[in-house]
């Protein structure tokens, strides 16, 4: 729907206003599917001069922050579009921030519309700070099925689940994104103060870092996975050397996968089987025999290419290469591989029996040191150190789950006439004393991987909104109303007491009414609607708006309402009023900055003279 509204009002419209010798370049991307993402040069000049492009612009950032459209850098789609993601999948993005492949993956796991997929998304990076640029995104995709965590992605403990048994097992990943730090330089087009400090020792820093990232990966991830690594640099020290450097460390438990297939219209360079490594001072050495002694603490034997004996077997050429000229980009290197059998051994799920459930974090961390991830220890740091550690990053609010003896849970079943087969147990507050204000939803396998591994790592926020507490003195039943955030999760567990099926004339008017204080009265509108809300309890409520659309299902609706004393209103964001109004095909003017509309009303006001004449009227002879 936000792909045939922005291509049928914005793009035709700019199309038929623009001039023709200076068509904007605006055009979908062949190689990503369904043409859902668009490629844009405009500068920021071309938005201040020209009023089609700055509506554009507004319209790209209120459905931004709704959520159904998200700005990124064209290549950076790549990595996410290669893993192949199904509903059913559990992801990891070991290095999130700031969160837009993250976005990207919360899409294609909901891409078959299911309110709550059985799998989900742990997004984790390392940076506390960064980790909240990552729940801004990602709460935009109102999912229960996220959770950011905050740990170092090259030391992530194992998690563990809950089996149906009660006994517990790790976690293995169907897909991971190793999206890793790298040296940038693929940015040089729009990082110009990269080619000041730019060298070769960039690469050289960062391939240990970056080679321990994608080896953890690949130790989380399950036989039959797949795991994409990716980078916006062009150095092969960064790419093709750490994948060649983890094929030959792990003895063929992985290969790579030829994806040119899925990326159909894409213009890319087949990945590097020879290079050259260079010091800082740009010497280049073939290779690890002929590097000066002064460099071979920094250049190691990894960093070079194959033997040429035995280069065929690794596959380099499977790797892309995207090149900035190739189609007006930033350059990015991506290279996606599948595992083929265990890395070792130890690997292999543990499993603890529910009688010892008790101590599942001190087992997991025995099995984390087992396998050679040694985590840091405070006590053997020096104390300098020790308190520096315990200023980085902020204190999180505890996640206290709902048990089957919430006491506020009552209230809210009875008022909403919720479905007996809702799990209250998957609701959330972030406080254990005090009032509750807000409550969030989670899917059961979030629940689960919470409960059972926040002793050992580090949860940043988890859960979309999905009850709000309300002070409203008419609200004497139940003290919450529904969040819009959370409604789509909850929707099918609310009965249709509690649902207001609501004609388009009557939802345009609600949506147009921005003082609460002044909401439309249930008498002004539609006999349909008062029928149905006359006996309705003041209090929260669904509107639930139905089109029929021929050669397809329905178009339907579902936005949060309160229903007051005498009138009747929407409840939410002004940014999804904007996004609903622009589906019904409602006037959004009110809502929108237009500065052209403004400069133009100025104008005018300055041509007037003090007798109340335009200087710009001509006396007629």
């Amino acid at each position: 729907l936000v792909r045939n509204m922005f291509i049928n009002k914005c793009i035709s419209q700019l199309n038929k206003d623009g001039d023709e010798q200076q068509q904007p370049s605006i055009f979908p991307l062949p190689w990503y599917p369904d043409k859902l993402a668009w490629q844009m040069d405009l500068t920021r000049k071309d938005i201040r001069r020209n009023e089609e492009y700055y509506k554009l612009h507004n319209f790209l950032i209120s459905e931004t922050e709704h959520g159904t459209i998200s700005r990124q850098e064209t290549v950076s789609m790549i990595p996410p579009l290669v893993l192949d993601v199904k509903s059913h999948h559990k992801i990891l993005d070991m290095c999130a921030a700031p969160g837009s492949k993250t976005a990207q993956l919360l899409e294609l796991l909901h891409a078959d519309d299911e309110p709550v997929p059985s799998g989900y998304v742990i997004a984790n990076d390392v940076d506390n700070k960064r980790c909240y640029m990552l729940v801004h995104q990602a709460k935009r995709l109102n999912s229960p099925c996220v959770a950011i965590i905050n740990h170092d992605s090259a030391v992530l403990p194992n998690l563990s689940a809950t089996l149906a048994d009660g006994s517990t097992e790790q976690v293995q990943f169907d897909r991971i994104l190793c999206d890793v730090p790298c040296s940038g330089d693929g940015t040089l087009r729009k990082n110009p103060d990269i080619w000041m400090k730019w060298t070769p020792a960039n690469g050289l820093n960062l391939h240990g870092i970056q080679s321990r990232i994608i080896r953890r990966g690949a130790e989380l991830l399950a036989v039959g996975g797949r795991l994409v690594y990716s980078t916006c640099s062009l150095n092969p020290v960064e790419n093709e050397a750490v994948i060649h450097r983890l094929l030959l460390e792990t003895e063929g438990a992985l290969q790579l996968v030829d994806v040119a297939d899925m990326l159909p219209g894409l213009k890319y360079t087949r990945g590097l089987e020879t290079w050259q490594v260079g010091s800082r001072n740009l010497e280049f050495y073939k290779t690890f025999e002929e590097v000066d002694e002064k460099w071979k603490t920094t250049i190691r034997p990894q960093m070079f290419p194959p033997n040429p004996d035995n280069r065929a077997k690794y596959n380099l050429h499977k790797c892309i290469r995207i090149l900035p000229h190739q189609q007006n980009t930033g350059a990015f290197f991506v290279a996606v591989l599948e595992k083929l059998r265990p890395l070792h051994v130890r690997e292999k799920s543990f499993k603890i029996n529910a009688e010892n459930n008790g101590n599942n974090s001190a087992e997991n961390e025995m099995i984390v040191e087992k396998i050679g991830m040694k985590r840091e220890n405070d006590d053997s740091l020096p104390e300098n150190q020790r308190k520096r550690r315990r200023k980085e990053g902020y204190k999180e609010d505890p996640f206290v789950f709902f048990t089957d003896k919430e006491e506020i849970w009552p209230s809210i079943k009875n008022f909403y006439k919720i479905s007996h087969n809702f799990d209250p147990t998957c609701l959330l507050v972030r406080c254990k004393t005090g009032k509750k204000k807000n409550i969030y939803m989670t899917s059961p396998a979030i629940r689960d991987l919470v409960i059972n591994n926040q002793s050992t790592i580090k949860f940043i926020n988890t859960g979309v909104k999905t009850f709000v507490r309300s002070d409203n003195r008419n609200m004497k039943e139940c003290a919450f109303r529904i969040a819009h955030d959370g409604l789509e999760s909850i929707f099918m567990y609310i009965g249709h007491e509690r649902k207001v099926n609501i004609p388009k004339d009557d939802l345009i008017t609600l949506l147009m009414n921005d003082t609460p204080e002044q909401s439309p009265a249930i008498t002004s509108l539609s006999e349909q609607v008062q029928s149905q809300v006359n006996d309705l309890a003041p209090g929260s409520c669904v509107l639930i708006y139905t089109e029929e659309v021929s050669n397809g299902d329905p178009f339907i609706l579902h936005i949060s309402g309160w229903r007051g004393t005498s009138s009747l209103r929407s409840y939410m964001s002004q940014h999804s009023t904007v996004h609903f109004l622009r589906l019904l095909g409602g006037d959004v003017s009110k809502y929108d900055i237009n500065k052209f509309k403004k400069i133009d009303e100025d104008e005018d006001k300055d041509d007037i003279t003090p007798d109340g004449n335009n200087k710009n009227d001509k006396d007629e002879l």
